[in-house]
């Protein structure tokens, strides 16, 4: 394995040697959508896409990067560890991992990194923008993006030197300190961009057991160095170094679902990450440019916890009380290699009608788990290897019928090479051709209104179920959606009001779906397939501008899903797991007295099954946030509040036996979403 990411670095190192990243990099406006093929304003982007500027960024160390995300209609998350760590889009993703290895069906990209396996390690400080696509995007990412892509965006270095320096203090004992550097090297050749971000708190739990406040803690450090050369007029180069060091506390489930823990022996939920990505484009003349990217990733984790949420000597022992605590540690590594020709308006084909992108992809990924079961002081162990190879062949050309009318279409073939080995015996393997594509219609009707529609082929490969629980498959198969959009982008009132509004519909084939089989005392997850399902629904965002001060905003999202055949099983008829009917987000900015800025928004959302194995459901809810911030030269302050009526909801739920009063009943157990939380934020630009 190593000799062969050894080779894949050269390889790589050479080709970028060779070529490289556009001289004329695009500055990325909040309007301005960089995760296409080209780039574009999100005005003319014919997807259901999301952007959050930013100006919504401003409570960076209470509100994590996926609650945060979470604010885009029909983009949910489950939390189940210190913080929430998996997306679902449109009801589509994973909620938790344990000794199952996961192929992600929401993809994450962080500045050329792939974080969808390590979202813990994504910080929202010195970040520039958030990019949410709802829908597959089978041409342009492929197996990791069934459900959609979230792309993030830091500042990037430019030729001014300056800097930023932010303090946030809030209840809960929340700091954070953060300071970004922008340094030019080299004028007009050789820039820099440096950031440092530490963000502490206590967190919402309380062990009155150990008499302790801090045993679900947040504890995370992150460091990240840009560069970029500009090797020649036609040739760039950006390199990104980024390490991560979590060391959250896990102590979040109680057996009276409360936020008064028991137990004995906390848990952890750590995440040490270091990861580069470089990135190169070379032009050639005004025809077309040389797109070649490679990232490397190496993480090590650790997720434990106290199995029984409780200590010795709570129960009498004619109860049957028992002392178990779980521990999964993980080494993974990543190393990606994309190389894409994407022509210039000079070098369209076919009359001049057609603008092309083609491309080849390459990913190496491994995960090692080392598990460790310690039942009444009896431990067991499991150790499992799970490697997978991808190499994708993609194309896509834009037709421009007319000035009005655009014909896209795409394509992407990759194959799949998993290979799984496990401590009790089994080798497996899994080899698959999986196919994707585009086919869309764009048609600017006049410089405010475009209309769209497009049919998407996404894929996800099959795996392997860590278990050899009798009854429960050991391999699952891959899964393909057929997703149809509609939408209508436009402005009115001389662009004072600006709406996105999409329609879709999904059919699912072999949809992957967790499921657990229930034990003494505990359970054992799995995958497997239903055979067909869909799901339908919008998404509508409305931003107006009545007045330079004041700015209004309403975005929704309706879903309907449902699964159609799961071999007569109760789950036909049903909806998936993490599936809200709905979810809005209103609210406003408004400036007055010239430095002072009010926002204020409303979030909900509806009710949804925990899992896919019982019928316990969350609760609807909406959080009121505000926040009140002033600017004066290169000082600005900002008091926010989350959650101001400090409402309780759960953001994940178990529903089986483990409370030994109980005579080990079945119970819905919770984890808490994040309270009332509070503080001020204080920034100096230079």
């Amino acid at each position: 394995m190593t000799s062969k990411y050894f080779s894949l670095s050269i390889i790589t190192a050479a080709t970028l040697l060779s070529s490289t990243l556009l001289a004329d990099e695009v500055n990325l406006d909040p309007i301005v959508v960089g995760a296409d093929f080209r780039v574009e304003k999100l005005s003319k982007t014919a997807a259901s896409v999301a952007v959050i500027g930013e100006d919504r960024l401003y409570d960076k160390s209470d509100r994590s990067f996926i609650e945060t995300i979470s604010s885009v209609p029909n983009v949910n998350f489950s939390a189940g560890a210190s913080k929430p760590k998996y997306i679902q889009i449109r009801g589509i993703g994973e909620r938790s991992q344990f000794e199952t290895p996961i192929n992600p069906s929401v993809g994450l990209i962080s500045d050329g990194i792939d974080y969808s396996q390590n979202t813990l390690g994504v910080s929202l400080f010195d970040v520039k923008q958030i990019e949410v696509f709802r829908g597959s995007q089978g041409t342009t990412f492929g197996a990791n993006a069934l459900a959609g892509i979230v792309i993030v965006q830091s500042n990037e270095p430019t030729d001014e030197a300056g800097g930023h320096i932010e303090m946030t203090v809030g209840n809960y004992n929340a700091k954070a300190v953060g300071i970004a550097i922008n340094a030019p090297l080299i004028e007009n050749k050789l820039l820099s961009r440096f950031s440092l971000y530490k963000n502490t708190s206590d967190g919402y739990m309380k062990n009155v057991y150990l008499g302790r406040e801090d045993t679900n803690n947040i504890d995370e450090l992150n460091a990240k160095a840009q560069f970029k050369w500009f090797v020649s007029e036609n040739h760039t180069i950006d390199l990104v170094l980024s390490h991560t060091n979590v060391n959250n506390g896990y102590d979040a489930f109680t057996l009276d679902n409360s936020r008064n823990s028991t137990s004995d022996r906390p848990g952890k939920d750590t995440l040490k990450m270091d990861a580069l990505a470089l990135k190169s484009t070379y032009q050639f003349g005004q025809a077309a440019h040389l797109v070649t990217a490679f990232s490397m990733s190496d993480a090590d984790s650790l997720y434990s916890y106290d199995e029984d949420w409780s200590y010795v000597g709570a129960f009498d022992p004619a109860l049957w009380p028992y002392s178990w605590f779980d521990s999964y540690q993980r080494h993974k590594k990543q190393q990606d290699i994309d190389v894409r020709l994407v022509s210039d308006e000079a070098g369209r084909i076919f009359n001049g009608m057609t603008d092309w992108t083609v491309g080849i992809y390459y990913k190496s990924y491994n995960d090692r788990l080392h598990r460790s079961h310690d039942k009444d002081g009896n431990v067991e162990l499991f150790d499992s290897d799970y490697d997978a190879d991808s190499m994708a062949f993609y194309t896509e050309l834009d037709t421009h019928i007319s000035k009005k009318l655009l014909l896209i279409t795409g394509i992407r073939i990759e194959r799949w090479s998993a290979d799984y080995q496990d401590s009790a015996g089994f080798d497996l393997n899994n080899d698959e051709t999986m196919v994707g594509g585009k086919l869309g219609l764009n048609y600017q009707h006049n410089d405010d209104q475009l209309y769209y529609l497009t049919v998407s082929r996404g894929y996800k490969p099959g795996g392997f179920n860590a278990t050899n629980d009798a009854g429960i498959p050991k391999t699952y198969s891959s899964e393909v959606i057929w997703n149809f959009e509609g939408g209508l982008n436009s402005k009115h009132f001389d662009g004072t009001l600006v709406s996105r509004l999409n329609f879709f519909y999904g059919k699912r084939s072999d949809q992957q779906i967790k499921l657990y089989q229930e034990q003494t005392r505990s359970f054992t997850d799995y995958l497997a397939n239903a055979p067909k399902s869909h799901y339908y629904g919008l998404e509508s965002q409305l931003d107006y501008y009545p007045a330079d001060t004041l700015h209004l905003y309403a975005s929704l999202g309706l879903l309907r899903s449902e699964i159609d055949d799961y071999y007569g099983a109760p789950l036909e008829g049903r909806e998936p797991a993490m599936s809200p009917k709905y979810q809005y987000n209103i609210g406003l900015d408004y400036t007055f007295l010239d430095n002072w800025v009010f926002k204020t928004n409303i979030e909900g959302k509806g009710s949804y099954y925990f899992s896919n194995t019982h019928n316990q459901k969350s609760d609807p809810y909406a959080l009121w946030n505000a926040s009140l911030g002033y600017s004066a030269e290169h000082w600005s302050g900002t008091f926010w509040i989350r959650n101001i009526t400090d409402k309780d909801y759960y953001t994940r739920g178990f529903y089986f036996g483990n409370n030994p009063a109980t005579g080990y009943a079945d119970e819905l157990y919770t984890q808490y979403g994040d309270p009332r939380t509070f503080g001020f934020t204080l920034s100096y630009d230079f």
